[in-house]
């Protein structure tokens, strides 16, 4: 007998929740169970972690709050593994550990901070890539006596706006940035201008060309000997992806992203898709598109279309993925919007100052209120799927994992 073809999207940040609400409005509930998985019952704000990091507080926002009336079923687990080969996927919830079988999987696990093998940054430094770490530096930064020294470590966007985020909150502290560069030395000269303008003006230090190679308890040290003193240390150089996916038969490349076409479909599964940090997806000009959530969301979005164009027999979408600016809050009176090009570098121009704070502000509502309106508020239509591309009912022990929690009512759907 025929059932519901099970889309399970694992991971509920920006890009596995916008992917996971457009696939509910693009495919019709009768032929399709969309179930969404994730660790947290939260939908986190990833970036804003800086913010929540410094004190400020940020609007719950539940996940089945978010997608009740929808159509998607909430999993409240965490991903353990993968049998791409069974279409099976292990989790832990508060029910202990189970099999969600499926017949399209979205991954969508994303990443975290990356220590890249530095001595004592997992002992001794603070993160900012997830809400946990938000929060534990938030205690940490509070307990600090005036005049102690926090070195933000990475000149990246999350550095830049870190770094800046602490020391607008807390002017207190002797906060200070090393980055391995030059000061914002991607940007365009108005950019790096504007960059240490803010930077003088909010008394942060710079060490620039500052490798950083351990990390202690009050202290960091550079490749060139220099000891930089820090009773925190935030460190924000770069992400690693979830490690999950390098476990499995997945085709991955060397720092674990799962290879894929231009629909972000595995080149080696064809039914599973990759979105998000977790997909190495490629630009204009064939270079690798950057771990960031201005990659993310179009990526769910191309994945969730072609999912429902292969089922429904529709047209693949034909979007070409592309970048027009980079957006970077310098505390809540700051900011600067690099424009860019399509393969993402620097244009002469660029918005500073007050507008470019609202600006970035827009930006970060903008994204949270995407993932709760993925098709961006128009209408949508729910396409039956083609007779082919239904699957039998799976008999046995293998039925009873099959099914996905229903933890969010479907949506009332006419036929």
């Amino acid at each position: 007998m025929a059932t519901q073809h099970r889309i399970i999207v694992l991971g509920a940040g920006y890009t596995g929740a916008s992917a996971a609400g457009r696939l509910a409005r693009r495919l019709h509930p009768r032929d399709v169970a969309v179930t969404l998985v994730n660790a947290e019952p939260d939908f986190v704000e990833r970036v804003r972690m800086h913010q929540l990091a410094v004190g400020q507080e940020l609007r719950h926002r539940p996940l089945r709050e978010m997608f009740t009336g929808t159509g998607v079923r909430l999993e409240v687990a965490k991903v353990t593994g993968i049998d791409v080969g069974r279409r099976t996927v292990a989790v832990v919830g508060e029910d202990g550990a189970r099999e969600l079988a499926y017949d399209t999987l979205v991954y969508a696990l994303g990443s975290g901070w990356n220590d890249h093998g530095i001595p004592g940054v997992r002992e001794h430094a603070h993160e900012v890539a997830s809400r946990a770490g938000a929060l534990r530096l938030r205690d940490r930064l509070a307990g600090l006596e005036a005049g102690q020294p926090v070195v933000v470590v990475g000149g990246g966007l999350t550095g830049l706006e870190a770094a800046t985020e602490i020391a607008e909150s807390h002017p207190q502290l002797a906060v200070s940035l090393a980055a391995r560069g030059g000061l914002g030395d991607w940007l365009s000269a108005k950019g790096r201008g504007h960059l240490r303008k803010v930077f003088d003006g909010l008394d942060v230090t710079v060490h620039e060309n500052a490798a950083i190679t351990g990390v202690e308890a009050d202290h960091v040290t550079t490749a060139d000997g220099r000891v930089i003193p820090a009773a925190v240390t935030v460190w924000t150089t770069g992400f690693a992806v979830h490690p999950v996916a390098r476990a499995t038969a997945l085709e991955v490349a060397g720092a674990g992203r799962i290879v894929v076409d231009g629909t972000m479909r595995s080149v080696s599964h064809p039914d599973v898709y990759a979105v998000g940090d977790a997909a190495l997806a490629t630009g204009p000009g064939g270079r690798p598109l950057r771990m960031s959530c201005a990659s993310g969301v179009p990526t769910a979005w191309q994945a969730a279309d072609s999912i429902a164009a292969r089922l429904t027999g529709g047209k693949l979408p034909e979007v070409p993925l592309r970048y027009f600016n980079q957006c970077v809050s310098l505390g809540r009176r700051e900011g600067l919007i690099q424009y860019v090009t399509a393969d993402d570098r620097a244009r002469s121009a660029a918005l500073t100052g007050r507008v470019a704070a609202v600006y970035k502000e827009l930006v970060c509502k903008g994204a949270a209120w995407g993932v709760a309106h993925p098709t961006l508020g128009l209408p949508s239509r729910r396409r039956r799927i083609a007779r082919d591309a239904a699957r039998t009912v799976p008999t046995g022990e293998a039925a009873a994992t099959a099914a996905p929690a229903a933890d969010v009512p479907a949506a009332d759907v006419p036929a």
